[in-house]
This record gives C-alpha cells, sequence and structure tokens, in this order.
C-alpha cells in the first residue's frame, strides 16, 4: 500500500511508562532550555505560556520543583478564603420564609376550625377557668366604670356642698337677724363637705385598687392565654400535616418530610405543653391574688359608705386609717425638701 492507515501511524509513536509520549525532540529542547536559564531560576519558577494555532486559546504551565525524581505540583493564584459566616439577607430571607408558612399552616387551621373540617386540642377544664376569668373581667370593668361615675358624682356634690357652706357663711355675717340660723346651715355643709372629701378619698382609693387588677394583672393573664392559643393553633397545624402525611404513601421521597414534620410537631407540643403549664400557674395566682384584693376593697367600700350616711365622722375616719389612706388637703400644696428637713 502506498499510504499507511492512520491506525498503523499512531501506533508508531513511542509511550513512556507513565502513559506519556516519549519525544526526542521535547528532550533536546528540554536540556537546551535548562542550560539556558540563569543560575539562580528554578524550574518552581518557571511557567509555559503556550498559544493555540488559532491564537483565541491560551494556557499557563507550572512547572513544580523535583523531588526524588518525582515533580511536586504547586498551586499559583490567588487564595480564596470561603466565607462562612451567612449572608444577613439570606438570613432574614429565611426568616420570612418560615414566618410565611407557619402563618399559612395556622391560618388553614383557624379556617378549618370554624368550617367545622378541622380538629383542634381542647383542655376542658382549662378552658373553663379562662371562660370564667374572661367573664369576670367585664363585670369588675362595668364595677370600676360605676365606681368612677359615682366619683365623679360624689366630687361635684362635695364641691357644691363646700360652695354653699360659704356662702351661708358670708349671709351669716352680713344678716343679723338671721346670724344663727344662717350659721348652722353653714357648719353642716362644711361639715358634710368634709365626710363627702374623706368617703371620697375611699372610693378613689377602691377605683384604683381595682383598676390595678383588672387592667395588669388581669390583663397580664390574660395575655399569657392569648400566647397559649396562638401555640394551641400552632400545635394543632403541624399535628394536621404529620396526620395527613402519615397517611400517605412511604417512599424515598416523603420520609424525609415525615421525618422533618415529626420534628417540627414535637417542638410545637412542647411549646405548648410550657404554655399551658405557664396559664394554669398564672390562674391560680391570680385567684389567690384577686381574692385577697377585693376582700380588703369591699370591706373599705361598706365600711366607709355606710359611716357617712350615718353620719359617723369618727368611724369614717377610722376605716381610713384602717386601710392607711391618706386625704390631700384641697388647696395646699406638698412640703419643699427644706420643710421636710
Amino acid at each position: 500500500m502506498a499510504q499507511e492507515s492512520p491506525k498503523n501511524s499512531a501506533a508508531e509513536i513511542p509511550v513512556t511508562s507513565n502513559g506519556e509520549v516519549d519525544d526526542p525532540h521535547d528532550h533536546g529542547f528540554n536540556r537546551d532550555f535548562k542550560r539556558s536559564l540563569p543560575a539562580g531560576l528554578g524550574l518552581s519558577e518557571t511557567q509555559i505560556t503556550s498559544h493555540g494555532f488559532d491564537g483565541t486559546k491560551e494556557g499557563v504551565i507550572d512547572a513544580g520543583t523535583f523531588q526524588g525524581g518525582q515533580r511536586t505540583q504547586t498551586k499559583s493564584g490567588p487564595v480564596i478564603l470561603a466565607d462562612e459566616a451567612k449572608n444577613p439577607a439570606m438570613e432574614k430571607l429565611e426568616l420570612v420564609r418560615k414566618w410565611s408558612l407557619n402563618t399559612y399552616k395556622c391560618t388553614r387551621q383557624i379556617i378549618s376550625e370554624k368550617l367545622g373540617r378541622g380538629s383542634r386540642t381542647v383542655d376542658l377544664e382549662l378552658e373553663a377557668q379562662i371562660d370564667i376569668l374572661r367573664d369576670n373581667k367585664k363585670k369588675y370593668e362595668n364595677i370600676l366604670k360605676l365606681a368612677q361615675t359615682l366619683s365623679t358624682q360624689l366630687f361635684q356634690m362635695v364641691h357644691t356642698q363646700r360652695q354653699l357652706g360659704d356662702a351661708f357663711a358670708d349671709l351669716s355675717l352680713k344678716s343679723l337677724e338671721l346670724h344663727e340660723e344662717f350659721g348652722y346651715n353653714a357648719d353642716t355643709q362644711k361639715l358634710l363637705a368634709k365626710n363627702g372629701e374623706t368617703l371620697l378619698g375611699a372610693i378613689n382609693f377602691f377605683i384604683a385598687s381595682v383598676n390595678t387588677l383588672v387592667n395588669k394583672t388581669i390583663e397580664d393573664t390574660l395575655m399569657t392565654v392569648k400566647q397559649y392559643e396562638s401555640a394551641r393553633i400552632e400545635y394543632d397545624a403541624y399535628r394536621t400535616d404529620l396526620e395527613e402525611l402519615n397517611l400517605g404513601p412511604r417512599d424515598a421521597n416523603t420520609l424525609p418530610k415525615i421525618e422533618q414534620s415529626q420534628h417540627l410537631f414535637q417542638a410545637h407540643k412542647e411549646k405548648y405543653d410550657k404554655m399551658r403549664n405557664d396559664v394554669s400557674i398564672k390562674l391560680k395566682f391570680l385567684e389567690e391574688n384577686k381574692v385577697k384584693v377585693l376582700h380588703n376593697q369591699l370591706v373599705l367600700f361598706h365600711n366607709a359608705i355606710a359611716a357617712y350616711f350615718a353620719g359617723n365622722q369618727k368611724q369614717l375616719e377610722q376605716t381610713l386609717k384602717q386601710f392607711h389612706i391618706k386625704l390631700k388637703t384641697p388647696g395646699v400644696d406638698a412640703p419643699s425638701w427644706l420643710e421636710e428637713q
């Protein structure tokens, strides 16, 4: 044959033991190249740039140092350190994603309960105590509103009695023929105004105590109840998801989802149990505090009202001393720190 096939031509290429092409021209070129290098320049510092025939591709070959007949490859170029810190934007995005998913599950659970399709966890004893607390709060708010109305009306009456007493006293000085009559009425109105101020102090003390009980103590407990109800909804939502996954097929795709759902369900169950325990403790302490506070305030209110309408000034003043109530004298400012010294 005039020409040999490419297969035979390729078979005649010498190959070294390492699988590399053994080209005698390359060996000669390498020897000449090493001799031409400066004395202080090693092969580890040498880079050979190769260009393709088309001039569009370029590569850099790093020559490593020779150790024991073997070449050790050294990496060149900039060193990039991995940033292990999480990106704040990605963290916020992940938080928004979790919040959106949790909100969707809770909303679906609430709608299902209102439509009668979903089941909800109910603690009958605890729910009954919560309902009683909310009902009592409304009744206490009504008592507080009525007591404030009574205080306002009593203040106006005391103010009118004081003005009437001053008018009688003025006429007593100017009308000699009715001096005694005007004088008696002036003294009576002033005494009624004084007793009214004492009663007003007792009522205002009653209002302040009941207001603290209703708008602070009970309200704080109801805030815990709201957190408990939110935890209950989350618990039921993730419980429903887990039940739906358990009813479905179990394969390589669903098992990781079931495991993750089980983990989330357990976390929300622990949160629900903790909030239920907190509500039970707060309701217990609230009941004890409520009985103690209302007992003292109801005794104060009764004794003050009874002594006032009985005209027993001494008993009225004794009632205020019993509950350590100090009246502020109208028109008299508090003493300065120099006077207290």
